[in-house]
This record gives C-alpha cells, structure tokens and sequence, in this order.
C-alpha cells in the first residue's frame, strides 16, 4: 500500500456505545442467543468500547467477535467490529465488515459513513461518494471525510488529464497527492501502466525511461519500508524510506512514513523534520500534521503543539481524541507560562448554574465557557437545547453551563439577560460574544471557532 507505515488509526469516538443501537435490523430478543445473554452482549460490547477507546484495538476485537457472536444480526456490532479491524489496518476485512452491516440493516448509517470513509482510502471514490450520501440521510456524514473525498476526487481528475497529455510527471505528482489527500491505501498502477505503454511507443524518449526507473525504485523502496515497518524494524524501514526519497526528494508520503520510524525510535527531533518537508509539499496532509503535533507534545513544544492542534481541530470536529489532545496541550501551555489551570477540565455535561457566585467562578475561569440561558417551556429552546448537548460532547474543551431563568431569574437580572435562548461566550474571563435567538449555524459556528482559538 502506498499509504502503509502507521497510518493514522480511527477517531475513538466512532463506537456505538451499544449493541442496541438504532441502527439495528431487529430486536434484541430476536437476535438468536441463550437466555439472559442481553446482558452479556452488554457487558461484552462495553469491555470492548474501553479497550478500544484506549487504542487496543485487538483486546477490543476480541470482545466484539463475542458480541457479534451473539448477536450476528447487530449492524451495531459489526460495525463496532470494522473500526476494531480498521485500527489493526486490516482495512478489507473492516471493508467487508461494514457491507455486511449494510446487509443487515440498510438504514446504519454509522456502517454507511465507515463504509465510505474505507471506499475512499481505497481510491473507490464513486462508492465511496454513494455511501457518504446515505450516510448523510442518517446524519451520521463527517464534513472532513467528504472534504477528503472531493479533495482525492480533485487530484484524480488531474491525473487522468494529465494521463491523456502524456505529462507523466504530473500524472504521478496527482496521483501521490490523492493518496496524501485520503486515498493513502490505494494502488495507483495506472499512471506507471501509461508510463510503460509510452515508452513502447515512444522507445527514444529519454524523460520517459527516467521517469520509468524512478518509479520503480521508489516503489521497490516504499514497499519494503512497509514491510519492515508492520515487523517492527523502525531504523531498517527509515532507510528504507530514504531510499526511496534519493529518486523522488519530494514524495510527501515518503517523508510522513518515515517520520512514523523516527517516532517509533523516539527520535522527536527527526520527525518533525520529515514533518515539515511532507507539509511543505503538501500543506493539508492532516496525518503529517498529527504526526508533528504528537512529536511537539514529546518535544515539550507547546506552543507549537497547540497551533497545529487547532488547524486539525478545524479540520477534524468531530474527533475527540483530537480535541482531548488540544485540551490536554493547552492546559501545558498555560502551565509553562505560569497561568492558572487547576478550574480547566475535559468534557462533562452540560453544568447548572444555580448561583451568581457559581455563574461568577465560571466566567472567570480559564479557556471558553458558554453561558445557556433558557426557559423550560420555551418553543425554541427546547428545539435548541440537544444541539447544545451535542456541541459539549463535540468541544469537550469547553466549558458549557445553563441557567434556567425561571428557577434563577437573579442570576439572569445579574446578567441583564431578559429574552431567551441568549447564549454568552467568555474567553479567560473576558466576554467575546453574545448571540440572542441565534440560528443553530451562528451558534455552532461561534461555539466551534471560540474552541479552536481558545489556546
């Protein structure tokens, strides 16, 4: 695979919590198991949730072939079972997984949006585009998936243009770059096919046979960098790599797999290094940019850790582990500085303000807190108020709290706040914006650009 060497694995928070998923085609009790295994299947499928939120992934395979076992009928389950695979980059078996998740239950749209998140790494762009629409139709679509998939669908155009002009250099530059783009566990054969064909066509063409050769080489470099890798011969797969890298300097891909050994081999310094040059090629090669983030982190270089945390952030809302990892980076920023950290924290609920003092203590606290007011029998703030809850689990660094202006209208005088929903945002302490009645896009737009910048 021309993507191979430590890919990135995929947001833990892709799971369903539970075999019972809406998703699934039948009910519990029809699924053919023994008596009293409903709370088994429970128990099996929650073990293989923590393992797998702890990125070990074949602990938590282990737990989801039992729970598919006893519930095969569970498009939940199965497609549990695929983000496992996925993890362990066994990505055709996950690929099979999830179609027979569809099997089961047509209307899963979490199988959908895995199924075409695999089609895509696969260079399967038109299946892939298929299943991000049914996805969509369940609302479970990712918008940096269908960014990727327009993004590889882009440079594959190029390259077939290219492809017909004979520009072969360009052919390959588009085809590596629909690989950085999304597609990174495709065989782009094709252009190296057109190579060969032209050079039999045109025997004299010296461009072409150089051409030819490289491609070869770079090739035969980046394979066996990938077999080294998957056995664990980090400092063997680098050369590897660089190997490669002598015929083709500006291979982006080379560079972010070798920056995969020299992490490997806790050489934080190197993988920046090859960071950089992949970005420099490629500037939104969001698993270089991970890559550099987490050899910041090590390096102790907050400031940079935290800058490219927030691009990925940006680029990736709904991944918790992205935004844990900002969270926790930021809280290390403040503390080199010297800055009060000990009222942040990660996640949680929505929390009740009660009290002004309590209201106080918030606003002042560090980072962002959004301030809720509502009423309970207020038409738009009961169609509001799940998208509140959704955008605390997405921007767990937040600080979100809600203050119910009729169980403590002091607290809203306190604030002048006399029309309702009115949502107030705080940034250390500071009020940054003030949104009455907002549209849900306004609101999460300003939530969401407050979260990434609150470093």
């Amino acid at each position: 695979m021309r993507g191979g060497g430590g890919g990135m694995a995929p947001a833990r928070s892709s799971i369903d919590s539970s075999p019972y998923h809406s998703n699934l085609s039948r009910s519990p009790a029809s699924c053919p198991a023994p008596q009293g295994s409903s709370e088994n299947l429970q128990d099996v499928t929650r073990a293989g949730n923590e393992w797998y939120k702890k990125g070990q992934y074949s602990e938590a395979l282990r737990h989801y072939d039992q729970a598919v076992t006893l519930c095969p009928d569970s498009a939940a389950c199965r497609s549990n079972r695929a983000a496992a695979l996925i993890g362990l980059g066994r990505l055709a078996e996950a690929l099979r997984e999830c179609e027979e998740a569809i099997r089961r239950d047509p209307a899963s749209g979490r199988a959908h949006a895995r199924l075409a998140a695999l089609c895509l790494r696969f260079g399967m762009v038109e299946r892939a585009r298929k299943h991000f629409m049914l996805a969509g139709q369940a609302n479970q679509s990712d918008p940096a998936e269908l960014h990727r998939l327009q993004a590889v669908e882009r440079h594959l155009g190029r390259c077939m243009d290219a492809r017909k002009i004979r520009d072969w250099k360009s052919a390959l530059r588009e085809a590596d770059a629909a690989i950085v783009s999304g597609a990174d566990s495709s065989q782009f054969d094709a252009a190296v096919t057109m190579a060969e064909k032209a050079s039999v066509i045109d025997p004299g063409n010296a461009e072409v046979g150089r051409i030819i050769s490289n491609i070869r080489l770079v090739a035969q470099a980046r394979a066996q960098g990938n077999d080294l890798f998957k056995a664990g011969k980090f400092a063997e797969a680098s050369v590897a790599y660089g190997e490669g890298l002598k015929y083709e300097p500006s291979n982006p891909v080379l560079y972010c797999n070798r920056a995969a050994c020299w992490s490997k081999l806790g050489r934080w310094v190197k993988a920046v290094e090859d960071c950089n040059e992949a970005l420099k090629v490629q500037p939104g090669y969001m698993k270089a940019l991970l890559r550099r983030a987490t050899s910041y982190a090590k390096l102790e270089r907050w400031a940079d850790c935290v800058r490219d945390y927030e691009v990925l952030r940006k680029e990736l809302p709904g991944d918790t582990d992205v935004a844990e990892s900002l969270f926790h980076a930021q809280v290390a920023l403040k503390t080199s500085r010297g800055e009060e950290v000990t009222n942040m924290k990660f996640g949680g609920e929505v929390e009740t303000v009660t009290g002004i003092e309590q209201l106080q203590d918030a606003i002042h606290s560090p980072g962002v807190s959004v301030i809720y007011f509502m009423a309970t029998m207020n038409q738009q703030c009961a169609q509001i108020t799940p998208s509140v809850d959704s955008l605390c689990s997405e921007c767990p660094s937040v600080n979100f709290l809600k203050v119910n202006v009729d169980e403590s209208p002091m607290v809203a005088r306190a604030e002048n706040v006399r029309i309702v929903p009115t949502f107030k945002i705080y940034k250390d302490g500071a009020r940054v914006k003030e949104m009455i009645c907002p549209s849900l896009h306004n609101l999460c737009y300003s939530v969401r650009h407050y979260a990434v910048s609150s470093s």
